[in-house]
């Protein structure tokens, strides 16, 4: 019966220390909360027309709408996700199933924008007004919204973020670390284009 106690008794240590261990390493890990290991410039030329006709058929006129601009993403991995279920510890080894790569942060500002006034020309019968302006950034922001799964970024960012987070598990004395991303989308679907289009 002694043995059986004593049994117990490791048992019971053992075991809250793996997961003393365990919560720790999370506690330590979430300290980072959203972790940006990589930003990305996109450049974006921004094109659009409007014309106008008579009867619906005789053209009276078109103008015309150039503007360069960039938008900034930053993707990494929302540490605040991660649970000690996520997490495996056998001493020197760990094992952790990372959150999906995703866009942190996504910035397309207006002060970018610079309208090229070699081609942006208003005709006698069409001009175009704040709507129509809106209407096209809108559709600029779609487009590098719906491409960015495409650009490597996500293939760029695991890379980086793999290094980080092995670098800052060897600082906490693992020598064995295994890491594996679950999956997810780069960055939420848009809406539909009818959504936002400005009438």
């Amino acid at each position: 019966m002694k043995n059986v106690v004593l049994y117990m008794l490791f048992f019971c240590f053992f075991s809250c220390k793996k997961a003393e261990k365990r919560y720790m390493v999370v506690s330590k890990i979430k300290s980072a909360a959203k972790l940006v290991t990589t930003e990305t410039l996109i450049d974006k030329v921004i094109f659009g027309s409007k014309e106008r006709k008579f009867l619906g058929f005789v053209r009276l006129g078109e103008a015309r709408y150039v503007a360069t601009s960039h938008a900034i993403v930053k993707a990494g991995i929302d540490l605040e996700k991660i649970t000690a279920k996520d997490i495996e510890i056998n001493e020197k080894s760990i094992r952790i199933n990372l959150p999906p790569i995703q866009v942190l942060s996504f910035s397309y500002p207006f002060e970018t924008f610079v309208t090229d006034l070699a081609i942006t020309d208003n005709s006698f019968f069409v001009k175009m007004g704040i709507q129509d302006f809106e209407y096209f950034y809108q559709q600029a922001e779609l487009d590098i919204r719906r491409t960015l799964p495409y650009l490597g970024i996500q293939a760029a960012t695991k890379q980086k973020t793999t290094l980080v987070m092995k670098g800052l598990l060897k600082n906490l004395g693992y020598e064995e670390i295994d890491l594996i991303f679950k999956e997810g989308k780069l960055i939420e679907e848009v809406p539909s284009e009818d959504s936002l289009h400005v009438e």
